[in-house]
């Protein structure tokens, strides 16, 4: 098959076929000799199940013809077709796509196959197609992609307890990763200077923990903006966003803080807290000392209350939890924390945490759902910030956990895969988009491989994929915003679907001049 593959590249360069320019890369791509036109009068071909994803391209078709385009059960036009055995050769995702005299088909065994194979016909439509361009036809090269991604979780996060957005940026946002066939929007709407996810038994949570009455402008700085941010989701606009989302099979990963990164929700109700004077929403960013104090069973009820909203709203399998950069410090002074650690056999601060994160990964188990977060949820030394007389933690993290990975030593993921766990790999070195091109060129964000070097190939099937992340704290505007994620966002849409082998950087670069040409129509800002 592949010494077919380059063969046929091989013999379509030396007819001068001009190579398609799709991000991310198809995985094989062989060309023929013709063209094939798409002209204003053409119909979407597809059953009754896959309507969703004809009405999907019937709109794209509409925005360059200026005409509805038709959908009908048979006849002539562009085929969408279920394929039931494609799915055992090319996963849930996986696709194939042929541009031929006969003219153009794309089949799937699932309708989220089919789906990313209209991603890849869009990027083979003039770049201006979808903003007026008015044409009467469009030429496809005769070419047939067979194409499957990578990984199964290719995600991108998005910080809004730092600075809102709002629902038109985040379907903005979604519109993207669809594009680039991107399937996990992991939404951060928790955390210590904001909460933005309405929860209506606990309407203080909206109420005082969505303000917060100044900014810090930098790190380390003393200087403020002055005037107060706020803002939240109705749990009516989140099934507003989570369908528009599944509309373009992205699954939507709510993340709700806990128990560090607890400010806000202790502003709303103080009784949550560890430490006994938190009142208001920090103005300040960076490791906060507050946390919920999971000693009172009082708290560990209103968590699951929390949890009984959020998983009734969002329908995907996976919540996360972070349980990042917890300060120890309280619970070390806490005499209640103290006597229930005692009571209960943990030898400290970091065996709390994971007997407390267990309690609630077997609460979302119970619930048909798994925990994920971030990876001190293991108990791990991360932030060297433990004495050398820290005992050994004995608390094991629950198996069905999965561990989602940004700081420590890459030994730890071996440690995670080889215990059983599943990873995303979020190392931030390789994914933080907030740090700047410097910090964090756009040829090392290509360049990130979710598995480790080295890492035993039976291990593999543990690493479930990547994530790449954009905190807000210092980008307060959708333009500082985009500024960071774009074009980086096109770089980890290949480091999540195409293969090590089929990767090329300048490849890559040439293709992004055209997407470039089609960020500046849509008015997104991004940096060259």
């Amino acid at each position: 098959m592949k010494i077919l593959f380059l063969l046929t590249f091989t013999l379509s360069i030396a007819f001068g076929q001009k190579q398609i320019q799709v991000i991310p890369q198809p995985n094989e791509i062989s060309y023929g000799s013709g063209e094939y036109y798409v002209r204003k009068n053409i119909a979407i071909v597809a059953l009754k199940e896959l309507s969703n994803e004809a009405e999907f391209l019937a709109e794209v078709l509409e925005k360059g013809f200026e005409r509805k385009t038709k959908i009908r059960s048979n006849g002539k036009g562009i085929h969408l077709k279920l394929i039931p055995d494609e799915n055992s050769l090319l996963g849930k995702e996986g696709y194939t796509m042929s541009v031929g005299k006969s003219g153009i088909e794309i089949a799937a065994g699932t309708p989220t196959g089919i789906f990313r194979g209209i991603q890849t016909f869009r990027q083979l439509l003039p770049v201006s197609f979808e903003f007026g361009g008015l044409e009467e036809k469009v030429a496809f090269p005769y070419v047939t992609i067979s194409d499957k991604p990578q990984f199964a979780w290719r995600a991108f996060m998005l910080d809004e307890s730092r600075h809102f957005q709002g629902v038109d940026q985040v379907k903005k946002m979604l519109d993207q990763m669809a594009y680039l066939k991107m399937n996990k929007f992991h939404w951060h709407l928790t955390d210590d200077q904001g909460w933005r996810i309405e929860i209506k038994k606990y309407p203080k949570l909206t109420e005082i923990g969505s303000v917060r009455k100044d900014t810090q402008v930098a790190r380390r700085s003393e200087e403020r903006t002055g005037v107060p941010h706020s803002g939240f989701y109705t749990q009516e606009e989140i099934k507003e966003i989570i369908e528009y989302a599944t509309a373009r099979h992205i699954t939507v990963i709510p993340e709700i803080e806990m128990p560090g990164h607890a400010i806000a929700a202790v502003a709303a109700y103080p009784w949550l807290g560890s430490l006994g004077t938190t009142n208001e929403v920090t103005v300040l960013f960076g490791k906060m000392e507050e946390s919920f104090n999971i000693s009172d069973p009082k708290v560990i009820d209103f968590l699951k209350d929390v949890l009984d909203e959020v998983i009734a709203l969002f329908p995907g399998q996976v919540v996360h939890v972070g349980g990042d950069e917890v300060n120890f410090g309280p619970w070390e002074k806490s005499p209640d924390t103290q006597a229930f650690m005692a009571k209960n056999g943990l030898k400290s601060p970091a065996d709390l945490q994971v007997y407390f994160t267990n309690q609630i990964s077997n609460y979302i188990d119970s619930k048909g759902k798994r925990m994920m977060g971030w990876n001190e949820i293991m108990g791990k030394e991360i932030h060297e910030e433990r004495t050398s007389e820290a005992v050994e933690v004995q608390q094991k993290l629950a198996k069905s956990a999965i561990v989602h990975f940004w700081k420590g030593d890459l030994s730890l993921i071996n440690q995670a895969v080889e215990s059983g766990y599943d990873v995303v790999n979020s190392n931030h070195w390789d994914t933080y988009m907030d740090y700047t091109f410097g910090r964090l060129p756009l040829s090392k964000s290509y360049a990130f491989n979710p598995i480790p070097e080295g890492l035993d190939e039976k291990y593999h099937k543990h690493i479930l994929g990547s994530g790449t992340q954009v905190w807000t704290e210092y980008l307060p505007t959708n333009e500082s915003l985009e500024k960071q994620v774009f074009p980086r966002l096109a770089a980890y849409s290949e480091v999540g679907w195409t293969s090590v082998q089929n990767k090329d950087f300048e490849r890559f670069t040439n293709s992004l001049e055209l997407l470039k040409r089609k960020w500046s129509l849509e008015g997104i800002y991004f940096t060259n």
